[in-house]
């Protein structure tokens, strides 16, 4: 039985969903014969300590001593600031590297990053976790295999329940940056398309503090992809009816939508047509548990030299820079062009 040591870095929110879906690698089929050693860091020791003890993990007082360690991936859900010192040295010990979105705080100082990785032959495997959710793999498939035809336009959504701290919203980069960035993403994935052109507008309507922490809570940003296919993307902190992720591909033979099962945060005003009344889901960690489940998986597969890199650094830096740029629209109201 081999043992595989894998290092997590952060046990915030999405820290502590990486921890647990890490843990429960061990005897998976997929993995072969692997089991997996958890080893845990936070700058918050009790809370790090806490983490790992709830998880049979071990706690390392320090990203140094993880590495010194001798594991054999690393998984970064520390904070966005952090993330380039925590790529750099994750490369230059020579291990795979997991980093939640994004690579850095904005493109300008993502790309120094990307250039460190690629000199030294790194391998850092982005969290876009949407990519491995069944629907959006389900509606790649139809699009690749002609079911759709050609895509004529599109509608994606994002939108929180409620909206996180203030706190956090100060850091969080916008409202484009932190959730409208997983669209951005996740339609250039599915269609292979690059975007050129985003035109953003926004509103705030809800707690004033948002505003003041200068974001928005609400969003909506015009596409138009390199073949000149156009669509929208929305976002939103006020989503009262549920946590609703929805991607919409409308294409000249047939339409597919991602995310509208039986806990979709949508109703019909049809009389004669009900909606599957399923509770909705209320986070994002519900939405996609399972797609977090399987890109922990995809990342233990690729530490084994198993599988492809799913998603490499260039490909969130496009989808950050679509955001950037809906955010620079959204200052200036006027379109902005997406660079190379």
């Amino acid at each position: 039985m081999r043992t595989l040591r894998l290092g997590l870095a952060g046990v915030g929110r999405i820290g502590v969903l990486h921890a647990g879906n890490l843990a429960a690698l061990s005897g998976h089929p997929r993995l072969r014969g692997c089991e997996i050693s958890l080893l845990i860091t936070d700058p918050d020791e009790a809370r790090g300590r806490q983490v790992a003890e709830s998880l049979d993990a071990e706690f390392v007082p320090s990203v140094a001593k993880l590495l010194d360690r001798g594991i054999d991936g690393l998984v970064i859900a520390a904070g966005t600031p952090t993330h380039p010192d925590l790529i750099r040295a994750g490369v230059d010990a020579g291990v795979p590297v997991f980093c939640e979105k994004p690579v850095a705080l904005d493109v300008t100082a993502a790309l120094p990053v990307v250039d460190y990785v690629r000199e030294r032959h790194g391998t850092v495997q982005m969290g876009h976790q949407r990519r491995f959710d069944a629907g959006y793999l389900e509606a790649r498939r139809r699009l690749e295999a002609g079911e759709l035809g050609w895509i004529h336009s599109f509608s994606a959504v994002t939108g929180d329940m409620v909206p996180p701290p203030v706190d956090f919203l100060a850091t969080s980069g916008g409202l484009f940056r932190d959730c409208s960035v997983h669209d951005f993403d996740i339609l250039r994935w599915l269609t292979g398309r690059s975007i050129v052109e985003v035109y953003a507008r926004g509103s705030n309507n809800g707690d004033p503090g948002i505003g003041r922490a200068g974001d928005i809570d609400t969003g909506l940003v015009l596409v138009t992809l390199d073949d000149g296919t156009v669509g929208t993307v929305a976002a939103t902190r006020y989503n009262g009816a549920g946590h609703d992720v929805r991607l919409e591909l409308r294409g000249s033979l047939s339409s597919v939508t991602v995310g509208l099962d039986g806990r979709a945060a949508v109703r019909s005003a049809e009389a004669d047509f009900a909606m599957p009344g399923q509770p909705p889901y209320r986070t994002f960690a519900e939405r996609f548990a399972a797609a977090y489940q399987a890109e922990m998986l995809a990342f233990a597969e690729l530490v084994l030299g198993r599988r492809d890199n799913p998603c490499p650094p260039e490909d969130s830096v496009a989808a950050s820079q679509a955001a950037d740029a809906a955010q620079l629209s959204l200052l200036t109201g006027a379109p902005v062009k997406v660079g190379p």
